[in-house]
């Protein structure tokens, strides 16, 4: 009983995350240059760096007979993993507002059914840095097999609170520390956060990892929202 609720504790604190896109301001674009400053920016800060860090979002395809049965099927069904969930899928679809916790294998399970196909793979990748109470994962956003730069991301891990309320001072002051050190390197845009609506989804105050799974879907939206704006002003 004594191993089965230490187990549940661990269960119950699970660590908080806010992930912050790279807002460039208007005309320009993302480049590894930024990227390079930001890491400079954690290390000033003392952040220690604690390896590499990989999470893989996929946005699936319905493989359909007729094409005129596209409607039925949603635009925007996305799939995640993440490392320090290996034998965790999930999967977002953010037009019905649904997200949904799946065992690893049913990646294979899809790619025998051939109901859905891959159409865009991105990586998230980057450094892992220690800094007190959090961890920060820093790096970019690019396709499978390529390293054309799509995007910069940053996500900010709380480890002590698992409450998203309770943790919001405690967030939103360390999230002004660090977009002051970012400001002071004059770069050409800043890191901006969009909370999801998280009740939309069914998911409570208590963080889980299916709130990650909602916040990195929202992110991918966001970097997808600025390369069409960009494609317009080329």
């Amino acid at each position: 009983m004594q191993y089965l609720s230490s187990q549940i504790s661990v269960l119950d604190k699970m660590p908080l995350k806010w992930v912050l896109h790279w807002q460039p301001n208007p005309g320009t674009t993302v480049n590894s240059q930024i990227l390079n400053e930001v890491s400079q920016c954690v290390e000033s800060l003392n952040g220690v760096k604690d390896g590499r860090w990989k999470a893989t979002l996929t946005l699936y395809k319905p493989m359909l007979k007729e094409q005129s049965l596209a409607a039925e099927f949603p635009r925007d069904f996305l799939g995640i993993s993440f490392p320090d969930q290996p034998n965790k899928y999930y999967f977002i679809i953010r037009g019905q507002r649904l997200v949904l916790e799946a065992d690893s294998t049913i990646q294979i399970i899809m790619e025998k059914l051939q109901s859905y196909k891959s159409r865009v793979t991105l990586n998230f990748e980057g450094v892992q840095y220690l800094l007190g109470d959090f961890q920060l994962r820093v790096g970019k956003v690019v396709p499978n097999n390529s390293e054309s730069l799509r995007g910069i991301f940053m996500e900010v891990e709380y480890l002590p609170i698992s409450s998203i309320e309770k943790s919001r001072p405690i967030m939103e002051e360390f999230i002004d520390i660090w977009q002051e050190a970012v400001s002071k390197r004059s770069l050409p845009g800043h890191f901006m956060q969009i909370e999801p609506n998280f009740a939309e989804y069914g998911l409570s105050d208590h963080y889980t990892s299916q709130h990650t799974a909602v916040q990195y879907a929202t992110v991918m939206a966001q970097i997808a929202t600025v390369q069409s704006v960009q494609a317009v002003r080329n």
